[in-house]
């Protein structure tokens, strides 16, 4: 993606956002009233008082411009030393789906390689202390997703975030990491390797220029663009509060499907998942087929078979286990007698652990009575 903006347009972009007082709202406005974004920089104080929103103390600050100016010379600058793009709001590049929100961001700041406008694009949240289930949850729902062609969005921070990105880059599924601060540093530094993986089919995404630090407050402005520039908003792992459940309630909010994976009642990362379904908030799912149909993928023109579908999370006793293992050194099938051969197991409990095992929809049946996972 590039834009087509010249330097001059640019530089009064990224000026625009360096005003005191002019919000993503107010600058649309601005922009619509005075005829374009330089012109804003040249309107006299009197007709900037004619346009709504707009009162003394803010056109004050307008007319004040120097400093932003300055702001964005140093910004264009570092842009241009670090092959960073700007997406401005009007730019065909700009993510429809966010652009449909009224509080989205005038211009944003990209580092990577990304179509933003995919037909299939969906945020993954969750908690920053993600369990092996929770892991185990994304790697399954991202693989399963693949040959849909999605795009995941999420905010490459602990658990839940970093599980979700990493799978992306493992499955070669384009990945999204929006940030809460400028693209001069990257936090948690420890993601680092793994944002470098994310550029060559996703990258970073913020609206803060550089400079600008991961404040606390940051986190839940950010939360907005995870929401609004995705078809859905998947909570994987959640306690009561943080920014999981806040970037739920933006979705809801936006008109967005929001999903979330059951938990254990007595476990507090699957609390946030269970209220925001208890809630009406979240539509419950069990597995990527879920998610298919919701969002209405069955017809998609897939690159690959899809796959069928497995649960994301079933209750498996010693035996099925053993069997489990046992079917994954064999993907191309194994015999019901080398599986009691191999077990110790009569015939009879063996078929009918399979029979339990097809029901969870994880063995099928192949002629001869051979058995493979799914």
């Amino acid at each position: 993606m590039n834009t087509s903006t010249d330097h001059r347009e640019q530089l009064h972009q990224i000026a625009l956002t360096q005003l005191s007082g002019i919000g993503a709202v107010n600058a649309k406005s601005l922009i619509s009233y005075c005829g374009g974004v330089e012109a804003i920089f040249h309107t006299p104080k009197r007709q900037l008082l004619k346009i709504p929103g707009i009162g003394p103390k803010t056109a004050a600050l307008i007319l004040q411009q120097e400093a932003a100016l300055e702001k964005a010379h140093r910004e264009m600058e570092f842009i241009q030393k670090h092959n960073i793009q700007t997406i401005f709001y009007f730019d065909e590049a700009y993510p429809q789906k966010l652009k449909n929100c009224s509080d989205a961001p005038i211009l944003l700041y990209f580092k990577g390689k990304a179509d933003f406008n995919n037909p299939h694009i969906i945020s993954i949240v969750g908690t920053r202390n993600a369990t092996d289930y929770g892991r185990q949850i994304c790697n399954e729902l991202v693989k399963a997703l693949q040959p849909y062609n999605v795009m995941v969005v999420s905010g490459l921070a602990y658990g839940i975030d970093h599980a979700a990105h990493k799978a992306c880059v493992q499955n070669q599924v384009s990945t999204i990491g929006v940030l809460g601060h400028g693209l001069d540093m990257l936090y948690p530094s420890q993601h680092r390797n793994l944002a470098k993986k994310m550029l060559s089919n996703g990258g970073l995404l913020t609206d803060f220029p550089s400079e600008t630090k991961p404040d606390s407050k940051n986190f839940p402005k950010r939360n907005r663009i995870i929401a609004g520039m995705t078809d859905a908003t998947i909570v994987v792992e959640t306690g009561n509060k943080g920014g999981s459940i806040i970037t739920a309630y933006l979705a809801q909010s936006y008109n967005r499907d929001v999903f979330a994976f059951p938990g254990r009642i007595d476990k507090p990362y699957s609390m946030g998942c269970n209220q925001l379904i208890k809630k009406n908030v979240a539509k419950l799912i069990e597995s990527a087929e879920d998610i298919v149909f919701h969002l209405s993928w069955e017809d998609t023109d897939v690159q690959v078979k899809k796959p069928t579908q497995r649960a994301l999370f079933v209750d498996l006793n010693d035996t099925e286990t053993a069997l489990v293992n046992l079917l994954k050194g064999n993907p191309k099938g194994i015999s019901i007698d080398k599986i009691c051969a191999a077990t110790q197991m009569t015939q009879n409990a063996t078929a009918a652990c399979l029979l339990q095992l097809e029901m969870k929809n994880l063995v099928e049946t192949m002629p001869g009575k051979r058995y493979r996972l799914v």
